[in-house]
Formats: C-alpha cells, structure tokens, sequence
C-alpha cells in the first residue's frame, strides 16, 4: 500500500498554496466593494459543480458498463489491484463506447467515479492501463477531485479581465502539477517505467507497433517541447507536455519510494 504522501509530486503543494494566495489576493484586490458577494458565488459554483457531478453520474448509468465481475471479471481484477495499491476509498469505475483516446475522474463526495473510453481497452495491454487507472485513482487519493472543485469556485468568481487571466494561469499551473503527482501514482500501480511510457504515448498518438516507432514519436515530441511554441502551448493548458511527464516519470523511477515499492 502507498501513502499518497509517498508519491505526490514535491511542488504540488507549494504551487497549491501560491495559487490560493493568487486567488484570494485578487478577490480582496479586485472586489472589495462587492466582497461580501464573494462567499455566495463561491458556495454557488461548488453547487453547481456538485449537481453537475450528479447529473453526469446518471448520465454514465445510461450508457456506460460498470466495471464488475459479472460484466468485466479481468478488468475488474486489474482495478482491484489498483485499488490495493493506492487506497483511493471508495471508487466506481465504467466503461464508455467511445473512439476517443481518454480517461477521467469526477465526484465531490464517495464513491468517486473513474471513467475509461473503450478504445484504451483495445490499445492497451494490462500494464498500460494500470498506468492509466492508477493516474485516475491518484488523482482521487491526493484530494484532486475535490480540490478542482474548490479552486475551480473561487477562480469562477467574476473579477476583471487582467486578473482573470492570473487566475487561469495559476489555476492550470496547479493542474499541471497534480498530473505528475497521479503519473507517479499510475507508475507504483503499474510497477513498470516501460509501460507508464507506452501508456503515456499511445494516448497522444495510437498504435505503437515496433520499437522504432516509438523512438520516432519521441523524437516528435521532444522536438515540440524544445520549440518556443510547445513552451508557450505548455502554460496554456492543464496537462504538461507529454515528453514532459516521460521526464518526471523517469526521476521517479529512479527515486527511493519506487524502488522500494518494487522491491529495489
């Protein structure tokens, strides 16, 4: 069993905490004459986000396959496992028919909810999608499923367009973040750097048949994070750089909690 303590990501939390102190400092800044507004529209989008998570939860009854015994004994199995390994509580996983490459986590309150696209049950093999089922059950055992929710409110708070853009920023800094603390998680649920980064590859760009086909969509993607474009592309978005998180994984491999986990 792994402590989320034991994988999370050294500047997630610092990055955490600046992100807050952003926010709130452009609350106070920004809305003073209107602060007492502040509280309401903060408890608002937290309810909204909450009947949002409801409703999208009978959504997934209607077209999604729970992950069961009965219905996917495998899957289920690998699940388990995950489960062992990382303690997330509570958890309901499905299955969704879709072509798109993708999995995700939601729910403010137990059981959370993991939902996996059909197509990463074909291309992927047992390892890889632990790799990606332990990403999602870190995200839920690190407090991200909530936290996004929380930060998300407070960021949701109307101020003016320049601090708007602040609160973005620092917002999906802190996304970023969370995504290498649940790929250290994927990476202990999977036991195996090899397979984090075929997982890792295979979501972005599909197939992987030979070795060298591997080494060419690296290659790919190394060169975009070395362009002024993939940097800038970078704080745009809520998730790093694919070579990126390949990095991050390589250092943890090679850190004491992995290898003690795999018995190194």
């Amino acid at each position: 069993m792994n402590r989320p303590s034991s994988y999370r990501y050294p500047s997630e939390g610092w990055i955490l905490a600046v992100t807050l102190f952003l926010v709130g400092g452009v609350l106070v800044a920004t809305a003073l004459p209107t602060l007492c507004l502040v509280p309401l529209l903060f408890g608002g989008f937290v309810l909204l986000g909450y009947y949002m998570s409801r409703s999208h939860h009978e959504e997934l009854k209607k077209r999604g396959v729970p992950v069961t015994y009965d219905r996917a004994p495998q899957l289920a199995a690998l699940v388990d496992d995950c489960k062992r390994n990382l303690q997330p509580g509570e958890i309901e996983v499905f299955v969704v028919p879709s072509k798109e490459r993708n999995a995700y986590t939601f729910g403010l309150t137990q059981p959370n909810t993991v939902v996996v696209y059909s197509s990463l049950l074909e291309l992927m093999d047992d390892d890889e999608l632990k790799f990606v089922i332990g990403h999602e059950l870190g995200h839920v055992a690190l407090g991200h499923t909530w936290l996004n929710s929380l930060v998300g409110g407070l960021a949701g708070v109307p101020v003016p367009l320049a601090a708007a853009v602040i609160l973005n920023f620092a917002f999906r800094w802190w996304n970023r973040a969370c995504e290498y603390s649940a790929d250290r998680a994927g990476l202990l649920a999977c036991g195996d750097l090899s397979k984090g980064v075929t997982a890792l590859v295979k979501l972005v760009a599909g197939p992987i048949h030979s070795q060298q086909q591997l080494n060419q969509v690296l290659a790919a993607l190394d060169r975009e994070d070395d362009s002024v474009g993939g940097l800038l592309a970078e704080t745009m978005q809520t998730h790093p750089l694919v070579i990126n998180r390949i990095e991050e994984l390589r250092k943890f491999a090679a850190s004491p909690v992995f290898r003690r986990q795999n018995g190194g």
